[in-house]
This record gives structure tokens, sequence and C-alpha cells, in this order.
């Protein structure tokens, strides 16, 4: 398998599940604009690169005046996964920049929430990064089934009901966006189209998992494994069921919520409730 077949099976065999939803995203959350210059974040998974070629794709069809950088940071990879994210990247004909920080060190001896610190800290480096080289937005590759999940964490664990938005203002880089163009694709498709093309990339970036075998342990499944399991025993019996968790963040009635905070201010139903 060469790019060339990759980016046909994009266009033809996956052009309504994959390619399709991409430029649906993209148009519907306007995420990209004439004029952006967008880092491309690739963590070396299947999601991040896929995202790399649908943005090659775009590109291509010249119907928006963006520049792309393709840019992936070495958190600490071990020598396999570094070789593996070059060698997929050669592969698929992805010119990726690589830079490198000692995150996974930087977090190897904190016990409580080190995954969340990494994450925040991850994301910190590539803003920074990002904008050092001109980009004004950093894309994701975060997609549908990651929205659903983190909706459900929120209410099952967070206490609270909120989703992954598709694009975001930086609070601490100003004047940078983060955008999520695979916001409608479901990974399904992904899978689908990672299989029928015979690729393989690191499934975790983490230096203390390594594969992503480790998280599957029955006996100490994450909350987004737990999350990930229940849609899919949910869909046994509700085959909409994801659509339904999707659609009920565009359908909030703030008339029937007992409180809800909007810009850091907190409204409650009493507050109007006798006028």
């Amino acid at each position: 398998m060469n790019y060339l077949e990759v980016e046909k099976s994009i266009q033809k065999r996956y052009r309504k599940e994959i390619w399709g939803k991409f430029t649906k995203a993209i148009n519907t959350y306007d995420l990209i604009q004439d004029g952006d210059k967008i880092a491309v974040c690739i963590s070396g998974g299947k999601d991040s690169m896929l995202m790399a070629k649908l943005f090659q794709e775009l590109k291509r069809h010249r119907k928006l005046d963006f520049e792309a950088v393709f840019l992936v940071m070495d958190p600490g990879y071990n020598q396999k996964n570094r070789e593996k994210i070059e060698e997929n990247a050669k592969l698929l004909n992805i010119p990726i920049q690589i830079f490198e920080s000692d995150i996974f060190e930087s977090v190897s001896e904190i016990e409580k929430s080190p995954c969340y610190l990494c994450a925040r800290m991850r994301r910190g480096c590539l803003y920074s990064k990002a904008k050092e080289l001109g980009c004004n937005k950093i894309a994701l590759g975060h997609h549908y089934n990651d929205v659903i999940e983190t909706i459900l964490m929120g209410i099952l664990y967070g206490s609270q009901f909120q989703t992954m938005m598709p694009k975001l203002h930086s609070t601490n880089f100003e004047g940078m966006e983060l955008i999520r163009p695979m916001y409608l694709i479901r990974e399904e498709a992904i899978l689908k189209w990672k299989e029928y093309n015979e690729l393989e990339f690191i499934q975790c970036a983490c230096r203390f998992t390594e594969t992503c075998d480790q998280c599957e342990e029955e006996q100490n499944p994450s909350a987004r494994l737990e999350v990930k399991r229940l849609i899919q025993k949910l869909k046994e019996t509700n085959p909409d069921v994801e659509e339904h968790i999707f659609r009920s963040v565009e359908n909030v009635n703030l008339d029937t919520l007992i409180s809800y905070k909007s810009k850091s201010m907190q409204h409650h139903f009493l507050d109007t409730y006798h006028e």
C-alpha cells in the first residue's frame, strides 16, 4: 500500500463516512478561514495520521486558502514509537516537523491524575510551538466517539453537563484557536480505513503503557473505557443511542435546568422564578 492508494481510499471508498464528515464539520462549525496557518498536531495514532491526510486532500481542492504545518511533539517516546511515527509519515507522504519536550519525564513522579496533567502540558507545548511557527490554530484529531464519551463521562464521573467543543479560543495563548475537524467522523470509519489500507499506528503515546493493551485489562478499566463499553451495551437495544447523546448538547433547554454556568457566572432557576 502506498500513499496514493491511501489518498484514493479517502476520496472514493470512504468519501461519505470520512471525507464528507470532515468537510461537513469544517463548514458547520466554521473551522478554517482563508489566511489561516494551522498546526496539524500528530500524536502518531490512527486519528491524527488520518487527519493529516485529510488536510492534504483539503489543500489539493484549493477551496480554502490556508497553510498547514504537520507538527509532531516527542514528549519522550521510546525509540520504537518514535521510529514508527517517522516510518508512517514517510509511508503516507506527510512532511512532519518533530520537536522534543521532556513532558513524560516531568510527570513520571506524579501519582494523582498524571494523565490529566500530561495532556494539559502537551497541549501547552503544542500551542507554544505552533505560535512560534506563525500558526494561529492547532488542529487535534478528536472524533465523534470522543465527543459522546466526553459528554457521558462528565455526567457520570464529573457531575457536570458539558461537551468537547468543535473549536475553542486559547485562554493562555492570545490569538490562538484549537479546532477539531474530525468532530463528526465516527471511530468505526477510521478503523475500517486503517484496516482496509493495512496500516499500523502506535496505539498509546504514553511511555508507561506503551500499547493500549494494558488499558483494556478488566480489573482496572479507565473511566473512558467504562463509558465506551456502556455505550456499546446501550446500542444493543437502542442503535441510535450515540446520535441521541450527541444531539442532547444541541437541544439544551435552559428553562428546564436547576442551575447552569455561563461566562463563569452561576445562574439558578429561582433567580427568575417569580418574574
